[in-house]
């Protein structure tokens, strides 16, 4: 993705959230920043366009998204969905995950990173199970918008 230019407005509040992290957020940031997700480099609160992804992986074409309690309310739900479609027309992947999640169970989350990075860079099929803690039958899976394979503006 070529670089662009970025409003101030929206760099400036990228700015402010890379300061004042939730603690998931800031969990999931030390695993990811020690290249401990198949040696990808990610960013944090990285502003495209009109919005700002948590998280990044440019070369897998990846955004990973982290959910507090705010995004239960059908209205954020709405707006989540809006977001995630941007994303995709962009030729990302976007993967969400509770902020419970990370912080339950961090190896799972990132072990779904890294599958979907690693599919995405050899071209095969997602999986969008996210691996259980302990064998639980809690439902945690990601939520994954898959996208295609096929390069924009081609058919």
């Amino acid at each position: 993705m070529p670089h662009a230019v970025v409003n101030p407005r929206q760099r400036s509040r990228a700015k402010q959230l890379r300061q004042a992290m939730t603690r998931a957020e800031t969990l999931l940031w030390r695993y990811l920043k020690a290249d401990r997700v198949a040696g990808l480099g990610f960013r944090r609160q990285v502003p495209i366009r009109n919005h700002i992804a948590d998280f990044i992986c440019m070369s897998a074409k990846i955004v990973v998204e982290l959910d507090g309690e705010s995004h239960d309310f059908e209205e954020r739900q709405k707006v989540d969905q809006s977001r995630d479609a941007f994303f995709v027309s962009e030729g990302f992947q976007v993967l969400r995950f509770a902020n419970e999640q990370v912080m339950s169970n961090l190896e799972g989350v990132a072990e779904t990173i890294r599958q979907a990075a690693t599919g995405r860079l050899r071209g095969l099929p997602l999986s969008p199970a996210l691996p259980h803690k302990g064998g639980g039958s809690r439902n945690t899976a990601a939520s994954i918008t898959q996208t295609t394979n096929t390069p924009r503006g081609q058919p």
